[in-house]
C-alpha cells in the first residue's frame, strides 16, 4: 500500500541534517490553494501545501512554500496561468526556486534564479526530487559558495518575509567573499524583484 506523501515529507523534516520548522497550516487557505492548484494531497506538492504554511529549512535560508503563512505566499500566490510556472520557494538572499516546464510537452522541473549569477539554470528533478534532496542535506553544497562565517545565526534573525541584501552583489568580482561585503536585512518581495529587474537590464536572462 502506498503511503501518504505527507508522512513521507515528515519522515524526510525528521531526519534532516539541520534544522527545519514546519509552519502551520491555515486549513481553509490551503484548501483554497490546493483548489486553484488543481492537485491533490497524494503528490509531495499536495500535502506540503495541506499539511503546512511552509517549511523553514537550514535556520530559515531556504523557505519552501506551501498553504501559506505570515509573512510567506502560499504556493498559488504567484501561479502564471500562461505556462503553469509555478514559485515553489525562495532563499534568504532572493533565490527563487520555480517549478515549470523547460520547453512545451516535457515534465515540469525545479528552475533556480539566484544572485551569484543571475541566471535561470533548470536542476533537472521534479518538485519532490528537490524537496527531498534539500530536506536531505543537498542545501548545504548548493549554497557552499555563497555563505559566510556565522551566516546560521544572522539568517536566523531574518524572518521569513525579509531576506538578506548584499552589496557589492554577489555575482561581482568585488562580491565574492559574502564574509567582507554589506549585509542587511530588506523585504522578501523587495529583494526578488531587485534580483529580476537587474538582469533585465544587463541582459541576463
Amino acid at each position: 500500500m502506498e503511503r501518504p506523501a505527507w508522512d513521507e515529507i515528515a519522515d524526510a523534516v525528521a531526519a534532516a541534517p539541520y534544522p527545519v520548522q514546519v509552519l502551520p497550516a491555515d486549513p481553509r487557505r490551503s484548501a483554497g490553494c490546493l483548489a486553484r492548484l488543481e492537485i491533490t494531497t497524494r503528490s509531495w506538492l499536495g500535502a506540503v501545501v495541506a499539511n503546512s504554511g511552509g517549511l523553514l529549512v537550514d535556520h530559515g535560508w531556504l523557505r519552501a512554500l506551501g498553504g501559506g503563512h505570515d509573512g510567506l505566499p502560499d504556493v498559488a500566490a504567484h501561479l502564471d496561468p500562461a505556462d503553469g510556472r509555478l514559485v515553489v520557494g525562495f532563499d534568504v538572499l532572493g533565490g527563487q526556486f520555480t517549478w515549470s516546464r523547460a520547453r512545451p510537452q516535457a515534465r515540469p522541473t525545479i528552475h533556480y534564479f539566484g544572485p551569484e549569477d543571475l541566471a535561470l539554470d533548470d536542476l533537472e528533478v521534479g518538485y519532490a526530487e528537490w524537496l527531498d534532496a534539500m530536506l536531505g542535506g543537498a542545501l548545504t553544497a548548493f549554497y557552499s559558495a555563497v555563505r559566510w562565517p556565522g551566516w546560521e545565526d544572522e539568517v536566523l534573525a531574518v524572518p521569513p518575509d525579509q531576506g538578506i541584501s548584499l552589496w557589492p552583489p554577489p555575482w561581482t568580482s568585488e562580491g565574492k567573499d559574502l564574509s567582507a561585503v554589506s549585509r542587511r536585512p530588506i523585504p522578501l518581495a523587495e529583494l526578488v524583484s531587485a534580483h529580476a529587474d537587474l538582469a533585465r537590464q544587463l541582459g541576463f536572462r
